[in-house]
């Protein structure tokens, strides 16, 4: 995961009957960002939950996050007992490798326009790079 560009960090929590795969999907999904972890190249999860923890759990959000990602994502888990946690699951994703995807859709677009095709929404215009919009505008505002 090293050099692997952007990342999200995602927080789920479950309690009771599919706890885990209720806090795997809370993790894996924002409504607040407009990105999901779909294709990418590294993840790292980790689960954590009370001694009624069963590994069927983890294994049941372990697939449920890598049918999200690419297929041959890096994937880095581990799990941890909290005896505090009395019927509830946590778990924690960071995902990275979202860049590679964003070259992949510009190179693309520069070979249709090559060859007659034209889609220009997939580059940003003026030479912008549309990874600037990702920081918000009061953070920007040092940059330049």
């Amino acid at each position: 995961m090293k050099n692997a560009g952007s990342a999200l960090m995602g927080i789920g929590t479950g309690v009771g009957e599919n706890r885990a795969t209720a806090a795997a999907r809370m993790a894996i999904s924002s409504p607040l960002l407009e990105i999901s972890i779909d294709g990418a190249k590294g993840i790292l999860f980790n689960v954590t939950g009370g001694t009624d923890l069963t590994m069927n759990e983890v294994d049941e959000a372990a697939k449920l996050i890598a049918a999200s990602v690419d297929p041959d994502a890096n994937i880095i888990f581990g799990a941890t007992i909290d005896e505090q946690m009395v019927d509830q699951v946590k778990i924690t994703v960071v995902a990275t490798g979202f860049d590679e995807t964003k070259k992949k859709l510009r190179e693309l677009s520069v070979k249709a326009d090559t060859e007659g095709i034209s889609d220009t929404s997939l580059i940003p215009e003026n030479g912008e790079d549309e990874d600037e919009w990702d920081i918000p505008a009061f953070l920007r505002q040092g940059k330049h």
